[in-house]
């Protein structure tokens, strides 16, 4: 049994508010979910070190060769909000409204929309930190760990 991407994106989309996304949903699903593929895919390596699962994954048929624990689900899921998150304070057209804008209380709106933003990404990243913090040690080997054995020797 496999796990389709489309889990995790449900739980994304129950993250995030963006009209954007839900209107691009309305018109059509197939270039929602390729969209949203782009931030899985970049959320996936950062996880797969930790994961006790293999994220092996076939973007053609979006899904995973394996079927997903629900945690696992879970940390993907938040590790896309930050990468949409990270777009989001990115965004060029940001800058531009606050560059272009001569009028001082747009400015400082848009001044303060971005900070905000990236008050929230910061924040995003503390609680996956978190996430994997507590994951790692809820999935380590301490029996090794308590008869000494520290590392797996390659020899």
């Amino acid at each position: 049994m496999t796990t389709a991407y489309s889990l995790v994106y449900d739980l994304f989309m129950q993250q995030i508010k963006d009209w954007k996304l839900d209107a691009l949903y309305d018109t059509d699903v197939d270039d929602f979910e390729t969209y949203l593929q782009g931030f899985l895919v970049l959320a996936i390596p950062f996880f797969s070190d930790f994961c006790d699962q293999s994220l092996a994954h076939n973007n053609s048929t979006a899904l995973f060769t394996e079927t997903l624990t629900e945690e696992n689900i879970v940390i993907l899921s938040k590790m896309m909000v930050k990468e949409w998150l990270k777009k989001e304070t990115d965004d060029i057209r940001q800058i531009n409204l606050k560059l272009n804008d001569s009028k001082a209380f747009k400015t400082y709106s848009e001044a303060q929309n971005l900070r905000e933003k990236s008050n929230r990404l910061i924040q995003i990243d503390e609680e996956i930190s978190q996430m994997i913090t507590g994951y790692s040690w809820y999935n380590n080997d301490w029996d090794s760990w308590i008869a000494g054995t520290f590392y797996e020797s390659s020899s």
